[in-house]
Parts: structure tokens; C-alpha cells; sequence
């Protein structure tokens, strides 16, 4: 499916890792030009150089944190300077943190709202009119199981991802009949850097899937017009079994599997 997008521009937030690092190779292997951005310079260049390199397709970089308000827009005006037209949003970029919610810097939950939620809306804001207005484009947005239920312990984190989710679903439908297409992407835990992170301990059951293989979900469901998309089966079970359970059952047992260790 990243064939789909042979010769027109990806931009991929996160690019540097994980998700985000499965979906640039994919998408640069099915020939896309790709515009990646991340905090991590030299991670970029050297992927942007090996893709290039490999693929014989273009890259740009632009470094940039989705902490600061104002990244969003600094890196449209840098795709309008180059004269880049997006036909591929993915907004990949997020993190969490692992904790009670009463102890997790204040700072770090604000930060995780900024880049999980209002970066999203901002970018996807930012380039969805040209989409609109040429009837083509599409929009990939990152968010996972959580974003099916409340997860203590990871509660600001399960909350940004709902949202984007439902932000994901309503625009979709706004945008449908434009010829534009938007999906969330809902993995569950994936082999990437997010629990290094998020300092989340590590769980005897976790059974992680690959990055590519989550990217490779994705990817086809937004080529298929699908609004979301949970990768795995075995994630689609368990979430199709919650939703025959109460709401407050589903949640203790989530802190019952969540709750932090004693040393």
C-alpha cells in the first residue's frame, strides 16, 4: 500500500524512531518523497541520507520539538518555502508517562497535551485546507488501545489519545466528501522507545508487536478509507471484550495490570 503514494511528499512527525522511523522506510520503499521531522538532527540526516540513498527518492529535514506552541507552524512555512505540497500528513510525534498523576511533573503532563493533542490539531489544521481545496490528501494520525478506555497510571496519556481518536473519526467525515482521507492508527505495545520514555516498567504478559508491522496496518487502512484502525489481532479482541464489560470493571482491572511495583 505505501505505493499509494509513489512520487507525491509524506511529512512524518516522530520520523526519528520507532513508528514513525517503520513508516518513513515503508513509504520512502514504495517511492514517496519525505519530508521527516523530529528533535534528533542527526538521527534524521543520516536517515534521510540512507533513504534517499536507497530509495533514489527526496528527502528534506527539518528539525523541530512539538513541545514549543509554535513548531506547528514553523514547519508549514518550511514546507511552503520549499514548495512542498503535502499530499501525506502523519502525525506521529507523541509520548507518555508513567506514574500517579498527583507525582508526575506538572510540566511533563502539559508538555504530553501540547504534543499528543494541540501539535496534532495545529499541523492537521495547517495543511488539510490545500487538501480540501485540491480534493486529494491524506492524514494518518498515531493513536493507540488506550485510546479506547481511561488507563490509570498512564492517565494523561490514555486521555490525549482518546482525543485524538475522535478528532481523527469527526474529521474524517468532515473531509470525506473532498476526496481527503483521515485515520487514526490505534497500536497496542509496540517495539519502540515509548516505555523507555514514559519510564513504564516492564509486564510479564507483554506481548509487543514490530513497528513495521504496525506501520504496514496503518498504511492500508488510510489507503482503504478506514477512520481508525487497531493493529493486532488479539488488541481487537480485548478491546471487543471491554466493551461488553462495565466501564468501572475495565478500569480496575487496568490498574490492577498498571499499578506501579514496590521496590
Amino acid at each position: 500500500m505505501a505505493t499509494e503514494w509513489r512520487g507525491k511528499w509524506a511529512l512524518i512527525t516522530g520520523a526519528s524512531a520507532g513508528i514513525g522511523l517503520a513508516l518513513a522506510e515503508q513509504l520512502a520503499a514504495g517511492g514517496a518523497n519525505l519530508v521527516l521531522t523530529a528533535r534528533r538532527a542527526d538521527r534524521l540526516q543520516k536517515l534521510a541520507a540512507e533513504l534517499s540513498s536507497t530509495h533514489k527518492i527526496q528527502t528534506e529535514v527539518f528539525t523541530a520539538d512539538l513541545m514549543r506552541p509554535e513548531a506547528p507552524a514553523e514547519i508549514h512555512a518550511f514546507t511552503e518555502r520549499k514548495n512542498i505540497e503535502i499530499e501525506l500528513l502523519i502525525n506521529n510525534a507523541g509520548f507518555g508517562a508513567f506514574g500517579y498523576s498527583h507525582e508526575v511533573p506538572i510540566e511533563k503532563l502539559l508538555g504530553m497535551i501540547q504534543v499528543n493533542c494541540s501539535a496534532v490539531v495545529h499541523l492537521t489544521r495547517l495543511y488539510l485546507p490545500a487538501m480540501v481545496a485540491r480534493r486529494h490528501g491524506d492524514v494518518l494520525i498515531v493513536g493507540s488501545t488506550a485510546s479506547f478506555q481511561a488507563v490509570p497510571f498512564l492517565a494523561v496519556y490514555a486521555a490525549t489519545k482518546s482525543f485524538d481518536l475522535l478528532f481523527a473519526q469527526a474529521v474524517a467525515e468532515e473531509v470525506r466528501e473532498f476526496g481527503v482521507r483521515v485515520c487514526a492508527l490505534c497500536p497496542g505495545s509496540t517495539e519502540t522507545e515509548f516505555q523507555q520514555v514514559a519510564q513504564e516498567p516492564d509486564r510479564p504478559m507483554r506481548v509487543a508487536e514490530s513497528a513495521d508491522k504496525v506501520a504496514r496496518v496503518g498504511l492500508h487502512a488510510l489507503a482503504r478509507g478506514k477512520s481508525f484502525v487497531v493493529s493486532g489481532a488479539m488488541n481487537r479482541l480485548l478491546l471487543e471484550s471491554e466493551r461488553l464489560a462495565p466501564r468501572s470493571f475495565v478500569v480496575k482491572m487496568a490498574a490492577k495490570m498498571m499499578r506501579p511495583r514496590n521496590p
